[in-house]
């Protein structure tokens, strides 16, 4: 889009916040890169360029503006509705995966060699991959200078820098001002938050219905894992360094997001998978415009716009859970998640909650005796299959996995029919025109709507859907009165 100069200036003008984190436009005249919802005046057109990442602006040598913080505005819906090589690139940039492994461990991941990497970012997004990822460094750390009192050798540490020396010159060059600067600014009046625990909003691009999002992570909630409490959807998560808390509450104009984490460095990667999982990058107003125009779906979009589609924060998870829910209700898929939970997740401490345990991984889960699965031996047989195929990387959940090998590969174990392997796409891999045509929810609200409701005549109705059936799926269980549909009121 950066390349419609004529577009982005409209959006410049309007102050469109639609647009914000789809490019960015920096200002000869100041050496300033800003939101396209940036409160100042508007620039003169000529003095104007437009950049489609934060890192590419920053490589040209512009300055983040401290008035609209253009590195903490939604992500680019892009990288969540595509699955190329670029696309998948800036999801494991985003999972921390460059300050982890290096180029050459995303190169790897990819199928690519880092040569091919370089060359298909920087034609995209005018930025390597080490440049992204410095983009990130910066915002994180940015987040901990301000937010938290932890020295800052330990911010610089936690954000993912090498050095000292290259996170104070990354921070004077992104933001024009020190670290210490910088904390100063906004430290007044302001009491910053214990190390390890942190408070900061998680923005999004408007409309966003919290309804279904958030009723159905705690509709499915596994017990010691996830809870809703006090108006807000907690769970722990795994994480790379150690283990995590997170509690989201849903605002008009945010989602709060306060983080309990064992080790700050994975901050970024909590964050990253928070969003994920809410569905936060995604682009509401190009769904229902185009779900809008079918007369069937027309009422449903305009009752409740913005519908998200909930996701979950690790994918072999919600594989395992998947197989789970084959053939049983919410609250038996519940139950039997729970005492996998209880018999091999590892223990955590809530002091502020009722969580316990970390969903065990496969590593942890290959170990489990078929015996004691209380459901038939064939679901047995698919839950083993699952657990050590993920363990030896037969199968690829990850956010980076590529979508159609995924399927294929789920397509080869025993007992993953259509219903299990789309929603799989839908919730872990986050295709967002993954479709389940047999799902009964789908169904009924098809029959009550008028609609085909056998898979093959409804998969057929749907393809003026596309590409964002999973939205429509969302919509069609909004139909009913399952308490997926509705935010707890406790």
């Amino acid at each position: 889009m950066h390349e419609d100069v004529e577009r982005c200036l409209r959006a410049v003008q309007s102050k469109d916040a639609r647009f914000d984190g789809w490019f960015f436009g920096a200002v000869l005249t100041t050496g300033i890169y800003c939101r396209p919802s940036c409160p100042v005046a508007p620039p003169k057109p000529q003095n104007m360029r437009f950049y489609p990442s934060a890192a590419a602006a920053q490589q040209a040598g512009f300055r983040a503006c401290k008035r609209c913080r253009p590195d903490s505005s939604p992500g680019s819906p892009e990288w969540n509705q595509r699955a190329d090589a670029v696309a998948r690139a800036m999801r494991l940039i985003a999972d921390g995966v460059v300050d982890r492994e290096g180029v050459p461990g995303l190169a790897g991941r990819l199928g690519y060699s880092t040569r091919q990497i370089e060359r298909q970012l920087r034609a995209e997004l005018g930025a390597g991959p080490l440049a992204l990822a410095r983009a990130q460094r910066a915002q994180t750390a940015r987040l901990l200078i301000e937010t938290t009192a932890i020295p800052m050798g330990d911010v610089a540490f936690a954000a993912g820098f090498a050095s000292i020396r290259a996170f104070n010159e990354t921070v004077r060059e992104v933001f024009a001002l020190t670290p210490t600067e910088l904390r100063d600014r906004v430290a007044r009046g302001h009491p910053a938050a214990v190390s390890g625990s942190l408070s900061l909003r998680l923005p999004f691009r408007a409309p966003l219905c919290p309804d279904n999002l958030f009723g159905h992570l705690a509709a499915t909630a596994v017990p010691g894992v996830e809870e809703w409490r006090d108006g807000a959807y907690r769970r722990t998560l795994r994480l790379p360094n150690g283990h995590g808390i997170v509690t989201l509450r849903p605002r008009p104009d945010h989602v709060a997001c306060a983080l309990t984490l064992t080790d700050l460095r994975d901050l970024t990667i909590a964050i990253s998978r928070c969003r994920w999982m809410l569905d936060l990058d995604a682009d509401p107003v190009a769904v229902d415009d185009q779900l809008g125009t079918d007369p069937v779906l027309a009422p449903l979009v305009r009752k409740a716009p913005g519908r998200r589609v909930p996701r979950t924060v690790d994918g072999p998870e919600f594989a395992v859970r998947a197989v789970l829910g084959q053939q049983v209700s919410t609250a038996a898929a519940r139950t039997h998640a729970s005492r996998l939970v209880l018999a091999h997740g590892d223990p955590v401490a809530d002091p502020g909650g009722g969580l316990t345990h970390l969903f065990p991984s496969p590593e942890a889960l290959a170990g489990l005796d078929p015996g004691t699965l209380a459901f038939p031996q064939s679901r047995r047989s698919t839950l083993t299959t699952l657990v050590e195929a993920l363990v030896k990387g037969d199968v690829d959940l990850g956010v980076g996995s590529d979508w159609d090998e995924a399927r294929a590969a789920l397509t080869a174990l025993p007992g993953f029919g259509p219903w299990t392997i789309e929603s799989i796409a839908m919730r872990a891999l986050g295709d967002p025109d993954a479709f389940i045509p047999g799902d009964l929810g789908v169904r009924a609200a098809a029959r009550d709507l008028g609609l085909p409701e056998t898979p093959a005549a409804l998969t057929r109705r749907a393809a003026h859907w596309r590409p964002w059936r999973a939205y429509a799926v969302q919509y069609l269980w909004a139909t009913g009165d399952h308490p997926i549909n509705l935010l707890p009121t406790g």
